[in-house]
């Protein structure tokens, strides 16, 4: 499947990104603005007061091309998780299963029916996995982080989408994210920095081929930490 990339933010930064190739996010406690798009690309969850009941409603009224199950925090609620998963496939095209209880590792990623596409949380200083990269053995979409550490976990994950708000953030500090790192943009204004942000994402991701990302190696997770790219 071709590489997805997914924003989810206001109508405005959407829009501009719906214009290089990017399909439209949002999470299911706010849809507001992206009933303006023909279709939602990519329907997120209110991880802190998740609700299943409404995340399974707003996926049957939009039929997304993909949505992600609720984290998989305790192995104890692997088997609940994939039932929810497989009930909220019924009404997207994919779902995403994000495992990130250490005591999985050993299960993985057989203990993910490979209906799903696993779900890799970037590391961030807020958080993010903390399962070595190698346990990802398929298909991953890449959920947030910084642009030039999710290209990196390109390179040794088999990665057919991603989500990416990061550069929403510093743009709104005049600064835009120019292939490596962030800095200051030499005309300003938050919509150039969002549109050039974009631009050099895309740019990383040019003729990536996920069947042959595979061949690297890295050390855990915890080492592609967005921490060091500033």
């Amino acid at each position: 499947m071709p590489l997805m990339k997914f924003i989810c933010h206001s109508y405005k930064v959407t829009s501009e990104a719906v214009k290089f190739g990017w399909l439209p996010g949002a999470r299911y406690t706010n849809l507001r603005d992206v009933k303006k798009f023909d279709r939602l690309g990519f329907l997120d969850i209110d991880w802190k007061c998740y609700d299943f009941n409404k995340h399974l409603k707003a996926t049957k009224d939009i039929k997304p091309v993909l949505t992600v199950a609720r984290d998989i925090i305790s192995v104890n609620e692997l088997d609940r998780i994939i039932d929810e998963a497989n009930e909220l496939s019924l009404w997207a095209e994919k779902v995403i299963v994000v495992p990130k209880d250490l005591l999985i590792e050993p299960m993985l990623p057989d203990a993910i029916p490979k209906n799903f596409i696993l779900g890799y949380s970037v590391p961030t200083s807020y958080g993010g996995t903390k399962l070595p990269v190698d346990c990802f053995r398929r298909e991953v979409h890449l959920l947030g982080g910084h642009p030039a550490v999710q290209r990196a976990l390109g390179n040794c994950l088999q990665v057919v989408s991603f989500d990416c708000n990061r550069f929403t953030l510093d743009a709104s500090f005049g600064d835009f994210f120019d292939g490596e790192t962030f800095r200051p943009h030499h005309v300003g204004g938050y919509t150039q920095c969002i549109r050039d942000s974009i631009v050099n994402i895309n740019r990383l991701w040019e003729n990536y081929n996920s069947q042959t990302s595979l061949t690297l190696q890295l050390s855990p997770a915890s080492s592609l930490s967005s921490a060091a790219v500033k």
